[in-house]
């Protein structure tokens, strides 16, 4: 019974696939009937290219990357191509012969149209020097296909009243990027250019003079581990409800954007725009939020009001408060503010609120988080910034004894996400567990910001303070004590010949186990 209605399934979603491709025709049909023109094609070259592809074994391998069967006009041809595909899939030789009894098989030679029009196309070229430069002309026309179609798609819906303008223009979008996607790889690098460019950054690093090599963080001890947020990394911040994801991200965003001027963006998908910046405001004013709320300031506090939100005001944080954010909205949006603000840096809280957008139809949560986790990814590498993204912990973290501290394998929904980032950082509150001391001292008012996995460092913990009415988090108080490296008060930089030895540090550090199988971190 299963299988009958798997099959049944897949019948409907080929009906579906072919239904649309249909539709798709139609409208470039159409469009060339309107304006008198016949769709991009040059299906000259696609004979060569088959042809070639038939006279040697090698040239395959040179165009499979870039082309796909879709890309031809002629249907035929997409036959064509297709079995061509499925014999290299099969490790199998590929040449006339082969490829007629694999059209066969699949019952599409005739449609592909007959031996005796395979036969021909190996005349139409006499060898595959050019099947490179022949494939990229295909994709061309194909990609110029894609946009009148699209185009066709997008005009039809924008004459339709019941169309709502915004999910229009997000579709059209998506559209758009899944072209782009498909059809711009990039391309190998020589270890000549890679050399040169990693000695580059060596010798950057040798003339930093202690600087930060990435974004601080502004918590001191969480960028001497780190160096920073590095460049087209993904680091994940996960924590049970209540430890203060948000409040830390607020915090982290605040000494990015006030003490370093660098513009920062914040996609918060579970508070509004305006309860931000009231916690925002709360913590550089140092008061409650619970004040703020009912208005109930005294007069210094007005004074002090007024004399810190002037920081607030003038700093480049830019927050986009839209609910149920897809990837694709959020590629869209972090393209532009990169665009118009260039912004160093992108906060999203929290990656459980997020859609993986109009394509999923699964239904499947879990695959729907994996594909999130890869779009975050991809965005950092696209736009070469840091993305740091909140997510949830399961609840498996409460149902354990001892320290309840948080492992890997409590990441919510899915191990892509692990897998996903370069760094995965907890944070854990031994107080919120009723801790009143463990063997770092006293718990109260402290919070451990637990370097879980780092790719390209060490694991550690840092403890820092959290201020519960403020939701402020800031490097401890008695800092100067601690032995860690003295601070350039001008730039917030640490300076490049501090003395490291004296006084206890106050994190614990271990080898990186990014190879190990072992999922617990300690």
């Amino acid at each position: 019974m299963d299988k009958i209605f798997s099959q049944g399934l897949s019948k409907s979603q080929s009906k579906n696939e072919k239904q649309a491709q249909n539709n798709a025709k139609q409208y470039l049909h159409q469009t060339a009937l309107d304006h008198g023109r016949i769709p991009p094609q040059a299906t000259d070259i696609e004979e060569a290219v088959l042809g070639a592809l038939m006279l040697e074994k090698n040239a395959l391998t040179q165009v499979i990357d870039i082309l796909k069967a879709k890309a031809f006009y002629k249907e035929s041809h997409q036959w064509i191509y297709t079995a061509i595909s499925n014999l290299f899939a099969k490790s199998e030789p590929v040449d006339l012969l082969t490829v007629t009894n694999e059209l066969k098989s699949e019952g599409k030679l005739e449609a592909a149209g007959g031996a005796y029009y395979l036969s021909q196309l190996t005349n139409k070229v006499a060898s595959a020097a050019n099947v490179e430069f022949h494939a990229k002309i295909i994709i061309e026309k194909y990609i110029l296909r894609s946009l009148i179609t699209i185009s066709s798609e997008t005009i039809h819906d924008a004459y339709d009243d019941t169309s709502d303008v915004f999910d229009l223009l997000d579709k059209a979008e998506a559209k758009m990027f899944s072209i782009s996607e498909e059809n711009f790889r990039r391309s190998h690098d020589t270890m000549e250019s890679l050399v040169k460019q990693s000695m580059d950054e060596i010798e950057q690093a040798k003339n930093h003079d202690g600087k930060l090599r990435g974004v601080p963080s502004g918590f001191t001890e969480v960028d001497r581990m780190t160096n920073g947020w590095q460049k087209s990394d993904l680091v994940v911040l996960a924590a049970r409800p209540g430890m203060g994801k948000t409040a830390y991200t607020l915090s982290m965003a605040r000494n990015i954007a006030v003490d370093h001027n660098i513009p920062v963006a914040i996609f918060s998908l579970e508070m509004s725009s305006v309860q931000l910046v009231t916690r925002l405001i709360s913590s550089e004013s140092k008061i409650s939020a619970d004040t703020l709320k009912k208005g109930t300031l005294k007069d210094y506090e007005w004074e002090q009001l007024n004399a810190k939100i002037n920081n607030l005001i003038s700093a480049p944080i830019y927050i986009d408060d839209t609910p149920s954010l897809s990837v694709f909205e959020l590629r869209a949006k972090c393209r532009r503010l990169k665009e118009q603000h260039d912004i160093q840096i992108i906060l999203i809280d929290y990656i459980q609120l997020m859609t993986a957008g109009m394509d999923n139809k699964s239904g499947n949560r879990e695959q729907e988080i994996s594909l999130i986790s890869r779009s975050l990814k991809a965005l950092a590498k696209e736009l070469n910034v840091p993305v740091i993204a909140l997510s949830q912990l399961s609840r498996a973290v409460e149902t354990r004894g001892g320290l309840k501290k948080p492992m890997l394998s409590d990441l919510r929904e899915s191990g892509a996400i692990e897998q996903d980032a370069d760094m995965v950082i907890f944070i854990y509150r031994p107080e919120y567990y009723q801790i009143d001391n463990d063997e770092k001292g006293d718990t109260a008012g402290k919070a451990d910001i637990i370097i879980a996995k780092h790719r390209n460092g060490a694991l550690g913990e840092i403890r820092v303070d959290f201020i519960a009415k403020y939701a402020r988090f800031q490097d401890p108080e008695d800092f100067s004590t601690m032995g860690l490296p003295a601070m350039d008060s001008e730039n917030n930089e640490m300076s490049p010949n501090s003395d490291f030895d004296s006084g206890q540090p106050s994190t614990y550090t271990v080898p990186s186990k990014m190879n190990n199988d072992d999922e617990t971190p300690f």
